[in-house]
């Protein structure tokens, strides 16, 4: 398949006062990633374009104001490839095919959905290429890839259940209906800990349905479900098909409350739903309200871009100064095994997600929140 155009010429992320580049104006990649010298060269595969490119703008706008952000502060050289995995798996598995041989990436940042990863992150494993995922949820089957496969992103199964919790804490539902997409590992992972997280709390599912991806009528759906006369919908989708079925959900009559899953993390789904959106809750990784001095320079960076930051901006910035991080804790070694040696040390790391460190098992590890559409924005419920 052929590539998309790159994203970005590349993003020469000059970590030091000077980049030592080559006469095409790009940092030598070297053998394996290079190593001290010749700085790191990143691969980022992110969805540019189809259904998660809602997702794929926001990371590429954290990683470019991190990117900003860090080269006024020194430390190691790094550069940053951008290219589209075009919200699919074979697209995905030839920008990695590319990252790996062709550019000697050090490491790889992405791709942005759980599906691209479970076919591409292999061959990065295989060539022993550290990949830090910054939106891939699935509760298992991403860092069970392997010891070079790391993840920033809190899985479904450490944030929903809080959520839930805190939403049935406010509004006292006994009984939920759900729908959810069952063609896509993101929002099937998400439907699996929504159905643990229910009959934990003791909520009585009186109906399930679902939908696929390029489905954009989903009144038959709804109308059952309404018609069981649930206290709570609850919905595993991404943006755009959250959007719709939201929309739609106000249409057949639902007042009632609308419980999301990590999909729903995105201002397009409140852009393109509108008014139907107010009221939905969510849980989150990002708490946008908090006072660190981490996540304050953030949210000052994508200011200054002109981006609306959310959830997937901020993972995909905070991946960026993890990485700067790990290559600090390796002795400013930008080899493959000496960047994953490092990302193994990094702890207590200061990121706008909190104090971040990695689990054993290469997961992300810092506190999760839960926010809800208010007069047309995402506001932290406390």
């Amino acid at each position: 398949m052929r590539l998309a155009p790159r994203w970005s010429v590349p993003l020469a992320v000059l970590l030091a006062a000077v980049a030592c580049k080559d006469k095409s104006g790009e940092a030598p990649a070297g053998s394996g990633g290079g190593t001290g010298g010749g700085g790191a060269i990143i691969g980022a595969a992110l969805s540019l374009t189809g259904p998660a490119a809602v997702y794929g703008s926001q990371q590429r706008a954290g990683i470019q104001a991190a990117v900003d952000e860090l080269a006024q502060g020194g430390g190691p050289k790094l550069t940053v490839l951008i290219e589209d995995d075009a919200s699919i798996k074979e697209q995905g598995i030839t920008v990695f095919q590319k990252f790996i041989n062709r550019d000697k990436v050090s490491a790889i940042i992405g791709p942005t959905l759980s599906n691209t990863a479970s076919a591409a992150d292999p061959l990065a494993q295989q060539a022993k290429v550290p990949v830090l995922a910054i939106s891939n949820t699935a509760a298992t089957g991403i860092t069970d890839i392997g010891d070079h496969i790391w993840r920033d992103s809190l899985t479904e199964a450490q944030v929903i259940p809080g959520a839930f919790k805190k939403a049935q804490e406010k509004l006292g539902f006994k009984t939920a209906g759900v729908l959810y997409g069952n063609d896509d590992v993101f929002t099937k992972a998400g439907y699996d800990v929504m159905q643990k997280a229910l009959a934990d709390q003791g909520v009585k599912v009186l109906g399930t349905q679902t939908f696929a991806k390029p489905d954009r009528d989903y009144n038959a759906q709804l109308t059952a479900l309404i018609a069981a006369r649930p206290d709570v919908l609850v919905v595993s989708a991404l943006a755009d098909n959250a959007a719709s079925i939201v929309s739609q959900a106000r249409q057949r009559g639902w007042t009632g409350p609308l419980l999301g899953g990590n999909g729903f993390n995105s201002p397009a789904f409140i852009k393109n739903a509108g008014a139907a959106a107010e009221g939905v809750m969510v849980g989150t990784s990002w708490n946008s309200l908090s006072q660190d001095p981490a996540n304050q320079k953030f949210l000052a960076a994508m200011k200054k871009a002109g981006v609306n930051p959310d959830q997937f901006s901020a993972q995909a910035y905070t991946g960026v100064i993890i990485f700067a991080e790990a290559i600090k804790q390796s002795g400013g070694q930008t080899g493959r095994e000496d960047v994953n040696a490092g990302l193994a040390k990094v702890k207590d790391l200061d990121t706008p997600l909190g104090k971040f460190s990695f689990t054993p098992t290469r997961d992300a590890q810092h506190e999760p929140s839960v926010q809800q559409v208010k007069d047309g924005k995402f506001q932290i419920v406390q």
